[in-house]
C-alpha cells in the first residue's frame, strides 16, 4: 500500500502545479466587480499640508454599462471628478465594451479633505461603489513621489 500513497501524493502535487500554469490568475493590482475589472488604483505621494490627492486607474472588461457613484476611504472625507470631466459630484459613466482610463492627462478621481499625507510605498483601503456592480474593495497604491512627469 505504501507505493500507491506516494503515487497519489505525486499525482495531486502534479495536478496542482499544472493548474497554476493553465488557469490564469488575477494580478495583484486587479479587482473585479460583477460586470467589470478595475486595474491598479494609484496616486502620488502627497505633502503634509495637501488637502487633496489625484487617483488614477483603469476600468475594462465591462460587460454591462455602469456608473461609479461613490468612493469610501479612511484617508479622505470624499471624492470628486477632476481633469477634463471635473465635477464636484461623483458620477462617472463606464460604457459597456470599452476601456475607461482615469489618468493625470485626462479625467481622474480626486480625493478631497485628506486626513493625513499619502506616503510613498504605502497602500490604503479604497472602496469603489458602482450603481450596478455595488461596492468593490480595492487598495490605493501610492506609487510615485509628488513630482509630475511629462
Amino acid at each position: 500500500m505504501q507505493p500507491s500513497f506516494h503515487r497519489r501524493n505525486l499525482l495531486q502535487t502534479s495536478l496542482a502545479l499544472a493548474a497554476g500554469w493553465v488557469i490564469p490568475g488575477a494580478k495583484a493590482c486587479e479587482y473585479f466587480g460583477a460586470n467589470l475589472r478595475i486595474t491598479h488604483p494609484w496616486s502620488r505621494a502627497s505633502t503634509k499640508d495637501a488637502t487633496f490627492a489625484d487617483v488614477c486607474m483603469k476600468f475594462d472588461e465591462v460587460t454591462l454599462a455602469d456608473r461609479l457613484v461613490q468612493i469610501e476611504t479612511p484617508v479622505a472625507a470624499g471624492a470628486e471628478l477632476g481633469g477634463l470631466a471635473a465635477s464636484a459630484a461623483l458620477d462617472l459613466v463606464i460604457p459597456q465594451g470599452q476601456e475607461t482610463l482615469l489618468s493625470e492627462a485626462g479625467t481622474f478621481l480626486r480625493l478631497v479633505g485628506l486626513k493625513h499625507p499619502l506616503e510613498l510605498g504605502r497602500s490604503y483601503p479604497l472602496v469603489l461603489v458602482f450603481e450596478r456592480a455595488g461596492a468593490v474593495s480595492t487598495s490605493l497604491s501610492v506609487d510615485f513621489g509628488g513630482l509630475r512627469f511629462g
